[in-house]
């Protein structure tokens, strides 16, 4: 008979999102007139520059002629063209990256839980928490065994290492979703030291690196010394881009990064992502690869960075009304996120009750992103403007 893998009965039934829209649907069937303002799941509401839309067309039209058109792209890691404009890209912060060391995919999600494929089912995994679910899930589906650094009030929620503890692979965030923070040069360099002294890899998550504004905060990860000994980035468009219905983002895997295999021969990390992605992902497409191009060229930066300068403006208004009304927060700055404490101690799904029933607004209870969550909620700053402000004006109304 099929058996299954019973290392998914060890998951949260549902994903954390699907609660929160089974949970909104129920209140909204029970009030229909309700007027519900979401602010928790972090998809962007702005559409995608003109300059991008008009490189997917192209890139479409391109399809329709003989002389243009395109099948399997040869390598799988993504056109020549696009890994130029992502290193180039990399180089406009001061970090040098090789085209042939990017691989081009459907979003930073997707590598974030396939990459643990190349890799044993014994390695310990240390995962920063509070954490994005997928970190977490991706690997207890592989049986793996998962510890925790914990991000707290404490320490800013930016964990640090505990030397005493050993791990084999590491996940790091920074911006951070959900708690907004981000790691310093000096803190990811601690990180690095840590990996090294442990033959450990690190994969950092970059997807927010375009909400950066603070010169001190790195872009990459590999603007730190050693971070190509031991790390895998990831990013994605989805947010510097409003790329969450098209898909694309991109892994860079330095040259150095090797491991030693039982028999003692060496393998390249680059080399085995390669051959699993061979056998599992034909690629994104053509036309959304030219759109991914555009966004790197003068014109996409410049329109992009409108967008990204929108969504921040929306996160000083979240921040400036928590600070009216006296709550804690983290985020808000290099990040489109604001991760407050529920007032006066409130749990979490007791604060995301009370602000969908007394204000019609929708956020994310911070108890969904792990242990250090409780107590905490997430706002994202991804909605209209006026929208986001008459949500604050609600939430300023209330009696805690």
């Amino acid at each position: 008979m099929a058996t299954i893998n019973e290392n998914y009965l060890k998951l949260e039934k549902n994903y954390l999102f699907i609660n929160i829209a089974k949970k909104v649907n129920e209140y909204k069937e029970a009030h229909p007139d309700a007027d519900i303002i979401r602010m928790g799941i972090g998809d962007v509401t702005l559409p995608i520059a003109k300059c991008v839309v008009d490189a997917m067309k192209k890139g479409a039209d391109e399809m329709g002629v003989k002389e243009t058109f395109r099948g399997y792209e040869d390598s799988g890691t993504g056109y020549d063209f696009l890994k130029e404009a992502v290193s180039g890209y990399y180089e406009s912060f001061g970090v040098t990256v090789k085209p042939s060391e990017i691989r081009i995919n459907d979003g930073a999600k997707s590598d974030c839980g396939n990459i643990v494929d190349i890799f044993g089912d014994d390695n310990i995994v240390l995962i920063t928490d509070p954490a994005y679910p997928v970190y977490v899930d991706t690997n207890l589906m592989s049986g793996r065994k998962v510890i925790y650094a914990d991000s707290n009030e404490e320490n800013g929620f930016a964990a640090m290492p505990d030397e005493s503890v050993h791990a084999d692979l590491i996940y790091l965030c920074s911006p951070n979703n959900p708690t907004g923070s981000a790691y310093t040069k000096d803190q990811l360099k601690v990180w690095i030291d840590y990996a090294i002294k442990n033959n450990a890899i690190i994969i950092y998550d970059a997807a927010y690196e375009a909400f950066i504004t603070d010169e001190a905060i790195p872009r990459s990860i590999f603007a730190v010394e050693g971070a190509r000994r031991c790390a895998i980035e990831m990013c994605s468009l989805s947010k510097t881009a409003g790329f969450t219905g098209m898909r694309c983002g991109y892994t860079v895997i330095p040259d150095e990064l090797t491991v030693t295999a039982s028999d003692g021969t060496v393998v390249s990390i680059s080399q085995l992502w390669g051959r699993r992605e061979g056998s599992k992902f034909n690629g994104v497409s053509y036309p959304v690869q030219c759109a991914a191009a555009a966004v790197f060229t003068k014109e996409g930066y410049e329109q992009t960075r409108e967008n990204i300068k929108y969504y921040q403006e929306n996160a000083k208004v979240i921040a400036a009304a928590m600070d009216e009304m006296g709550i804690k927060y983290t985020g808000g700055k290099n990040s489109p996120y604001i991760w407050l404490k529920c007032p006066n101690g409130m749990k979490s799904w007791d604060f995301f009750d009370k602000l969908l029933t007394e204000a019609n607004v929708v956020g994310t209870p911070g108890a969904g992103f792990g242990k250090n969550g409780e107590g905490w909620f997430r706002l994202t700053a991804f909605g209209d403007s006026e929208r986001t402000k008459e949500a604050c004006e609600r939430i300023k109304k209330l009696k805690f």
